[in-house]
């Protein structure tokens, strides 16, 4: 596969990643069908893998993602050396819920718990703040990400769900090497208020989450007739050219679609190297419906 390397840190990736975020929520695969589907993705060189401590049912399982990910390394008969865990820290699942969660002293218990569940033999690549929580600031979040970082804790820091603003005040606190936002073609907030662009010029990695906006919405996408057009011109699924789409408006880009089958995910990582023409990005950009929701 195709890499991408982000000149900040030198930091080398593959063009697409793997977010493993639905091999542990409800209706999770088994464990054996989880560590045969991440060991498929690096067979077919996927480097950059997508991992979170709240990626689980509930807070009595946390860290369950982040633990399969260390399983599926350990066990993987290749070289693993060049891969990329990237998890985050800040959000916490009572009940199952979505609830962001930065308190200091739980953002160092849980980075801590996070290494330890991650093999805890080597600093993570890439720890990211989950998401900005008003009820604490910047600075004293970050403050604990450096402490990692200068503990051999943690090797690259970044950041996830955040404006503009909030990203060029991080990047004055901390060394930031890259960004985690919503992105797709009904999502392009952050394109249209300049998170991508900084991230471009300013060599930052800039990685989306929910690249293809769940089943509906690239079922709606693939009914419009341009879309359709394309996607049989060049013989190829709508996942694909909806990921094609979004490496071609930006080289810091690198999606990180999900599956919980190997046909889903084979599909998906297809797409590394199908390479559109502008016209055929311009025609995107027109057919799917977006909204500028802010952070």
């Amino acid at each position: 596969m195709r890499t991408r390397r982000f000149g900040v840190t030198n930091l080398s990736m593959s063009a697409l990643g793997f977010g493993a975020l639905h091999l542990s929520l409800e209706g999770r695969p088994s464990r054996e069908d989880s560590i045969a589907l991440l060991h498929r993705a690096l067979e077919l060189g996927v480097t950059l893998f997508d991992t979170a401590d709240s990626y689980c049912r509930d807070d009595s399982d946390a860290h369950h993602n982040e633990r399969l990910l260390h399983e599926a390394l350990s066990t993987y008969p290749g070289d693993t050396s060049g891969v990329i865990v990237a998890t985050k820290g800040g959000m916490v699942r009572p009940g199952g819920d979505w609830v962001v969660l930065c308190e200091p002293d739980h953002l160092r218990r849980t980075l801590r718990e996070s290494f330890e569940a991650l093999g805890g033999k080597r600093p993570i690549e890439l720890w990211q703040l989950h998401a900005v929580d008003p009820r604490y600031s910047l600075e004293s979040c970050l403050a604990v990400a450096r402490e990692a970082q200068e503990a051999g804790l943690v090797r690259h820091i970044g950041l996830s769900n955040v404006s503009l603003e909030q990203l060029q005040r991080a990047r004055r606190l901390a060394p930031i090497v890259s960004v985690q936002n919503e992105y797709n073609p009904w999502q392009r907030s952050s394109e249209f208020t300049g998170v991508l662009a900084c991230c471009q010029s300013e060599g930052l990695a800039f990685l989306p989450w929910s690249p293809l906006g769940g089943p509906r919405r690239i079922a709606e996408l693939g009914a419009i007739p341009r879309v359709q057009e394309l996607a049989r011109a060049r013989g190829v699924s709508v996942p694909q050219l909806v990921l094609a789409w979004m490496m071609a408006k930006a080289s810091c880009v690198v999606p990180i679609p999900g599956a919980r089958r190997r046909a889903t995910l084979e599909d998906s990582l297809a797409s590394a190297e199908l390479k559109l023409t502008p016209e055929e990005v311009r025609d995107i950009d027109r057919s799917a419906p977006h909204r500028r929701r802010e952070l």
